[in-house]
């Protein structure tokens, strides 16, 4: 067995995933680790390259994009290690981050998720924890009182993002960006749920977890950095059209009735609000960006899951 085991899922980003890997090696010091890389069949991607360029890294080639959460759980049956870190191929270390987070962890009698401060590459803050879905915190986001009230616990599920954390600090939702966990509890729940592709996968997991009795710490004060949304931002409207199915599903998973019903009316408003205040911004700034974001939020209104959860 060894200290932690490191779970990368790649898509089309492979250079990307080499510097990540480098920035692994040339940073982690004084724990054991190893890597796992899954690859969804991206057409960058050279097996042979790589294995020459990390040999000790294991790489696990599928045949077509199984998506994030069954990307990651491909490699489960693979791990020896005590944790498994799920990590980006986007992300970069900066520091001996995985020991630090290793020693919080080990700190702890119970088991424990940890997550870190993400940052962009210019070292600002990014988003990095969040509040679980709820009706309420639906309705404070797609009528923008989040955007009114930045540092309100009341208004904005964002809101420890915003206020000065320099601390661990118990949250809900940690980013799938860099998510430490146990590796018992893990195979206790199963993984992730197949079931999400690709967006609200973590969210889910942590649902889960926390449902159990777990407790999920986010380390305001460990940062890695992440360059998010490079491999999405290709084709906006896979991003826009998956961040809908997950938020949806998530819905169709974890609430039920008058719930369910109110939680979905508010999505759908929320979008048609998007869809018409940036479709006047981009015709008012004669913005094509900012119209087609526009014409994508209206186009999400049309989107809706088969409910694969009815039968759990």
């Amino acid at each position: 067995m060894v200290d932690v085991s490191i779970i990368i899922v790649n898509y089309n980003t492979s250079a990307l995933l080499k510097a990540c890997i480098e920035s692994i090696y040339h940073f982690t010091k004084d724990i054991s680790f190893e890597i796992i890389v899954v690859d969804n069949a991206s057409d960058d991607f050279n097996y042979e390259e790589f294995v020459k360029l990390f040999p000790k890294v294991k790489f696990i080639v599928n045949e077509q994009n199984l998506g994030f959460a069954s990307g990651n759980n491909v490699a489960l049956s693979h791990v020896k290690g005590k944790y498994i870190l799920f990590l980006n191929n986007d992300t970069l270390l900066i520091n001996n981050v995985i020991k630090n987070v290793f020693e919080f962890a080990e700190s702890y009698t119970q088991s424990v998720f940890v997550g870190v401060q993400l940052l962009n590459k210019d070292l600002t803050k990014q988003e990095s924890v969040v509040e679980f879905p709820s009706v309420w915190n639906g309705f404070t986001e797609n009528f923008f009182l989040y955007k009114l009230f930045p540092k309100s616990k009341v208004f904005n599920k964002y809101y420890q993002n915003e206020i000065n954390l320099n601390q661990p600090t118990e949250v809900d939702v940690i980013r799938g960006a860099f998510m430490f966990c146990p590796t018992e509890e893990i195979k206790k729940l199963g993984g992730f749920d197949s079931r999400f592709f690709f967006y609200s996968e973590e969210t889910d997991l942590c649902y889960r977890f926390k449902k159990n009795g777990g407790k999920i710490f986010f380390l305001p004060n460990e940062k890695i950095i992440h360059y998010g949304g490079v491999a999405t931002d290709k084709n906006l409207w896979f991003k826009f059209k998956n961040q809908t199915i997950g938020k949806i599903q998530f819905y169709q998973k974890h609430f039920s009735g008058f719930r369910f019903i109110v939680a979905m009316k508010i999505h759908f408003v929320g979008l048609f609000l998007r869809g018409l205040l940036n479709s006047i911004l981009g015709l008012l700034f004669l913005n094509k960006n900012i119209f087609m974001k526009g014409f994508y939020f209206f186009k999400q209104m049309f989107v809706y899951p088969k409910n694969v959860f009815q039968n759990r």
